[in-house]
Parts: structure tokens; sequence; C-alpha cells
């Protein structure tokens, strides 16, 4: 069961991704994120434990990229998320205990894949949606990889955290 659940939540974080994504031009996509995330909630051994970490790391991405609009890193036409984004952190904060949690033990793994993976999830959801990297697309993935190797490993500690 381990190892399913584990591909499984990966496959969710994928699908949760571009249903989130795809939904900021076709609304009804974020329609079918919420019974992903019941799902989630449901097939975890404990929901209230997985409940209360979804809404620690879900309000840190919340005021991370509230901030980065702020400081005009990024266009979102709304303030101070557009809902899909919001909920887009929701999908991300699911896979923090379970198929991510390993970015938090190997700090240095977790890193690499923050730099790269978070950076690349932004500029392309950029370019799929409405949100404007007003500081060009390299200026903004440059500035983007050392935040995400330090966010990375950070929200995956912050959704164990008890």
């Amino acid at each position: 069961m381990p190892g399913r659940w584990l591909v499984a939540n990966a496959l969710w974080l994928q699908a949760g991704w571009w249903a989130c994504v795809l939904g900021a031009e076709r609304p009804w996509l974020l329609l079918l994120v919420i019974p992903g995330l019941a799902m989630h909630l449901h097939l975890c051994p404990d929901a209230n434990t997985e409940a209360k970490a979804l809404l620690r790391v879900t309000s840190a991405g919340c005021l991370l990229d509230s901030v980065l609009g702020a400081l005009g890193v990024f266009g979102f036409g709304t303030w101070p998320l557009p809902p899909w984004l919001a909920l887009l952190w929701l999908v991300l904060a699911s896979g923090m205990r379970h198929s991510l949690a390993w970015a938090g033990r190997y700090w240095r793994r977790g890193a690499l894949l923050g730099a790269m993976g978070g950076p690349l999830a932004y500029i392309g959801g950029a370019r799929l949606t409405d949100v404007a990297l007003p500081l060009g697309l390299m200026e903004t993935g440059l500035l983007l990889v050392p935040i995400w190797a330090c966010a990375l490993p950070l929200l995956v500690r912050l959704a164990a955290k008890g």
C-alpha cells in the first residue's frame, strides 16, 4: 500500500496541477480538484493531521506568492491571488507528507528539486494562464531558483510538524 499510495499521490499532484492551471481559463476544471482533495483526505490514515498540514502549507504558499506578486515578480490581475492558484497550493500541500516527504529528509535533493521544479512550474503555469512576468521570463526563473531551493524543503518540514 505505501508504494502504491506514493505513486497515486504523485499522479494526483500532476493531475491537480494541470486542472488548476487549465482551470484559470476553464473554471469548471477547478470543480474537479475539490473531490480530488476530499479523496486525498479520505485515504489519509490521519485526516485531521493531514488537514492541518494542508492549511499550514497552503497558508505559507499563498503568503509567498502574495508577497512575490506585491513585489512585482508576478502580475496576477487579482489580489492577493487568483482562486486557481490558491487551490493549486492545496494540491501541492497534499504531497508534502507523502510523495514529496523525501525532500525534507534529504534537504540537498529537495533543494535541487525545488530549484528546478519550482521555476519551471511557475513559468509553465504563467504561459498557460493570464499571469504576467513583469521582470521577464529568464529573470523571473532565475529569481525563483534560490527561493524554491529553500522553499520546498522548508514546506515539507512545515507539513511534517504535528
